[in-house]
């Protein structure tokens, strides 16, 4: 779980707040999140992470630890269960994406200062 979410906040303007109380970690970057975490043991662990819903439902097909977004909009959103069933490549793939599609929505000027 820590490796989850130093992964999430080693991203450019990456702030982690507690909103939803201390179980749930929530992973934004100005002010819009891209991860939820939600912290339990072993099969109740799980990320939720923003996903073009073509490939939310590609992800879906391909990885049975892949799940509509929990408490989220299920078409632009997954929730991925940290069960280990995942490569570290695939999960840091995922978070990629949510980041950049949550940057992708900003206007230009805040994304200017999160280029890397």
């Amino acid at each position: 779980m820590e490796t989850v979410i130093n992964y999430c906040l080693a991203k450019k303007g990456a702030v982690k707040e507690y909103p939803f109380g201390p179980e749930t970690t929530v992973i934004k970057v100005a002010d819009k999140m891209f991860a939820l975490l939600f912290e339990g043991n072993g099969e109740n662990r799980r990320l939720n992470l923003k996903c073009d819903p073509i490939i939310a439902e590609n992800l879906k097909e391909q990885h049975e630890a892949v799940k509509p977004g929990y408490h989220m909009n299920k078409k632009h959103w997954n929730t991925v269960m940290l069960d280990d069933s995942l490569s570290h490549e695939d999960l840091y793939a995922m978070i990629d994406h949510s980041y950049d599609m949550v940057v992708q929505k900003l206007p230009k000027r805040i994304q200017e200062t999160l280029v890397e």
